[in-house]
């Protein structure tokens, strides 16, 4: 019955975080000792307070300062003289941009909405269909969550123990390259008909100079990360002071006045992430004392007898949640319960990280709840059937690239090793 209310309050379209805390509210209040009503907001409240979850609104803040503070057209140029010469020029540069932009936001929908207001009328104007220009920014953005920093990443960390976020980090630069190239090959071969090389390209040592601040900031994040100079944090608080120095001080493009407009976005934005992590949590504590993680691990070794045929399991089971529950929830909800098993089994919990991470940031893009996809429309306003026709075979590429990097795990744990992880 209790699934049955949560299944309902979700169909129903109450946000997921509320479905979860009305339906565990009801359990409290009606089930047995030890349960009680209060545990709910003891086990809220208690999911929200850690210090490395700081870290979460602070690189949503530091990704909206660099918004602000017109980043996205320096990053735009960097990209173009590096790869604008190609056939299919700005098609690519969509792709790239997305790689550099990656680094400042590590968010697909802040990608999706920054990148696409720029690319797909100006995709549109050098002859790419607009419904391809929105459907190519909602793929290539999925790279955000993927490369870090990544918001993701931090919270898949969190969320089970002895997996480090250094170590994590450094998984995903590989598969974030990897579908990078993968969409851009997909573009030179199969959509370089649709749109000619750009016209109009920047000096490169302009475009060097104006996009080499912004996109030093991941190198400075990560790298004082990995050096050990700083947790992640405090590296989250390093980005947001170094997008205040570029925006307000160098580039000025940010007003002291424009400040309070933007620590209130980033504020909103994060406390829907922080919403759900307390109530994932409180759900968690039930499943834990029913021992539902533990059952399900014993089940599984039972039945699964090989690392192969685990991973398989998996990958499906996340393409079909991705199609219904956005990626954090996700990840809060099911990786208590399948990171012990792939654990039972030998596989590297930096692997199957990545592996998880990327095949639920897949979900952004996939129809019926893809965020992606939304904000393209809301961006390119084609509609959403056109949209998911086009990106239909970019959604093959990124299906592809997430079975090289399962059944080929090097791909994954090279840069991690190589750095001690």
């Amino acid at each position: 019955m209790i699934f049955i209310l949560l299944l309902a309050l979700i169909l129903l379209g109450v946000p997921f975080a509320f479905a979860i805390l009305g339906t565990l509210t009801v359990l409290m209040g009606t089930g047995d000792l030890p349960y009680h009503i209060r545990i709910v907001a003891q086990q809220f409240f208690g999911g929200m307070e850690s210090f490395p979850l700081l870290a979460i609104p602070l690189f949503i803040l530091a990704g909206e300062l660099m918004n602000e503070a017109g980043i996205t057209h320096r990053i735009i140029n960097l990209a173009t003289a590096i790869v604008g010469r190609l056939k299919a020029g700005l098609a690519h540069v969509n792709i790239w941009a997305s790689v550099i932009f990656a680094g400042l936001s590590g968010s697909a929908i802040a990608d999706t909405s920054a990148l696409g207001r720029v690319f797909v009328p100006a995709m549109e104007k050098e002859g790419y269909p607009r419904d391809f220009s929105a459907a190519l920014t909602a793929a290539s953005s999925v790279i955000g969550p993927i490369i870090p920093p990544s918001i993701p990443v931090i919270i898949y960390a969190l969320t089970v123990s002895g997996v480090s976020v250094p170590g994590l980090f450094l998984a995903g630069i590989v598969p974030g390259l990897l579908l990078a190239l993968g969409l851009s090959i997909y573009v030179y071969f199969f959509a370089g008909d649709l749109g000619a090389t750009r016209s109009e390209q920047p000096s490169r040592r302009h475009a060097f100079l104006h996009g080499l601040l912004p996109a030093l900031m991941p190198v400075f994040v990560v790298g004082s990360i990995l050096a050990g100079i700083v947790t992640p944090t405090e590296a989250a608080a390093f980005a947001v002071v170094y997008a205040l120095i570029l925006g307000v001080v160098l580039y000025r493009n940010i007003k002291l006045v424009d400040l309070p407009g933007i620590f209130a976005r980033a504020m909103r934005d994060s406390a829907v992430i922080m919403v759900i992590m307390g109530a994932v949590a409180a759900a968690n504590w039930v499943l834990t004392f029913e021992r539902v993680p533990n059952m399900l691990t014993e089940w599984a070794l039972m039945s699964i007898d090989t690392q192969w045929t685990f991973l398989i399991a998996v990958i499906l089971l996340l393409l079909v949640v991705g199609l219904f529950l956005e990626g954090i929830a996700a990840i809060l909800v099911l990786v208590p319960i399948l990171h012990p098993i792939a654990m039972a089994l030998g596989i590297d919990p930096l692997h199957f990280g990545i592996v998880v991470i990327f095949n639920l940031m897949m979900g952004l893009i996939t129809p019926p709840m893809g965020l992606c996809l939304f904000v393209a429309d809301s961006v390119s306003g084609v509609g959403m059937g056109p949209i998911i026709r086009r990106i239909l075979p970019m959604l093959a590429v990124q299906f592809l690239i997430l079975l090289l990097i399962t059944f080929v795990p090097e791909l994954v744990t090279f840069l991690p090793r190589l750095a001690g992880y």
